[in-house]
């Protein structure tokens, strides 16, 4: 059975930043995130294969992080609050160190009021491809230099940037960390089917 992400309207409940970040805390079983406008949206688990595709993403990007000290890598557990209000998670975010190191300690522990420079959004069978890629434009809005759209379902990656058109690549190919990620390299071989 394929489960979608429940998105609960509380247009009557108005969580506030506060009482969003309690009912993470809470119920840290489930996986969150919160629209804009205030929706809820409950994310189910991904399965075996998803999960094993995201985290070598995440020791992909961890492991160039580490050899260039250059910043910060975060999971898809991180939940960041965007500047229109959004609250996000993507599957594997990345922040220069000094725009990190600018935030408090308590903005750091808590859901880091900052957008990624680097963001990669990986579409698992329950994906949505037009809510990702709408995820993918909230996330540009927000500041996010350079973002990968993963679609292993249709062998393509969309390759996002401020003020230019998305680029389409057919799977299997060899991403750029362009300038935002210099050196960085990622090969999407295992992606095609």
């Amino acid at each position: 059975m394929v489960t979608s992400p429940l998105t609960l309207n509380l247009d009557t409940v108005h969580l506030t930043d506060e009482q969003f970040y309690q009912l993470c805390q809470n119920n840290s079983e489930l996986k969150f995130e919160r629209t804009a406008t205030g929706e809820l949206i409950i994310m189910p688990p991904v399965g075996g294969e998803s999960g094993n595709r995201e985290a070598d993403l995440i020791i992909d990007l961890g492991n160039w992080n580490r050899q260039t000290g250059l910043g910060y890598t975060f999971s898809s557990s991180t939940i960041f609050k965007l500047p229109n209000g959004a609250d996000r998670s993507p599957d594997a975010a990345w922040i220069r160190r000094e725009r990190w190191e600018a935030l408090t300690p308590e903005q750091r522990r808590r859901f880091p009021p900052i957008a990624p420079d680097f963001v990669i959004e990986l579409r698992s069978a329950t994906d949505d491809m037009e809510k990702l890629r709408q995820k993918m434009l909230e996330y540009l809005d927000a500041g996010v230099q350079l973002g990968w759209l993963i679609n292993p379902q249709q062998q393509q990656v969309e390759i996002y940037r401020p003020g230019q058109a998305v680029e389409l690549q057919n799977l299997p190919t060899e991403l750029s960390g362009e300038n935002i990620l210099p050196g960085f390299r990622l090969s999407l071989d295992c992606y095609s089917q």
